[in-house]
């Protein structure tokens, strides 16, 4: 089961994506994470990646392509993976084929302009733990503070207005690339190709993705 998963920012993409990979025990596999995780080990290509990053900045096709490549190989991927954040681009997208990777579903999350603003600029973090809350969805007991350690929460450095305008019209490019690509295949039925409002509960979205799969 290989899947694509499509999703402007803040449509729950990531949330779905660990939900799927816990139900049938294939890897979610996204690019952001790869790349925070700095599996490059050149400091230079570190730092050049965290900028872009912050910026919202997509990152050189044969990086990613080599970064994905080489993740796919494992063999936690033999029945499958979600990717997410990958293809990006043609170029990537016609990669995947010349590498006889055939995908099966493609799964695009919608949601409204308006929604994704608030549900990115209400993100906070804990840096040291990874927890994220929410100051509407999942606020913390205190304002601003972290429930256990009492430490104070921050916002990501991407999670500005500047930089989701330029990751919709980004993603909205990136979709159609995608989608153009794989039509025919989608025609053919050789792709189901599936479009969910995910301005809806996680479970509803989840039990619709499951339907399909």
């Amino acid at each position: 089961m290989k899947i694509i998963i499509l999703g402007p920012p803040g449509s729950g993409k990531g949330t779905q994506s660990q939900l799927l990979e816990k139900q049938y025990n294939i890897p979610h596999i996204s690019t952001g994470d790869i790349l925070r995780k700095n599996i490059i080990k050149n400091q230079k290509i570190n730092i050049l990646i965290n900028k872009k990053i912050s910026q919202g900045i997509l990152i050189d096709d044969n990086l990613i392509i080599n970064l994905i490549k080489k993740r796919i190989q494992k063999k936690d991927c033999i029945k499958g993976f979600i990717l997410d954040g990958f293809p990006r681009t043609l170029y990537q997208s016609k990669k995947i084929k010349e590498n006889n990777i055939k995908i099966n579903y493609i799964i695009e999350l919608s949601l409204k302009k308006n929604i994704i603003y608030e549900r990115i600029l209400g993100r906070r973090l804990h840096p040291k733990s990874g927890r994220t809350y929410h100051v509407i969805y999942h606020p913390p007991k205190s304002p601003e503070i972290d429930d256990i350690t009492k430490e104070p929460l921050v916002i990501r450095k991407d999670d500005n207005i500047n930089t989701i305008n330029r990751r919709c019209i980004e993603y909205q490019n990136i979709k159609k690339t995608i989608l153009n690509f794989f039509m025919n295949d989608i025609h053919k039925n050789k792709i189901k190709y599936l479009k969910i409002n995910s301005d809806q509960n996680i479970e509803s979205i989840n039990k619709q993705i499951k339907k399909i799969l």
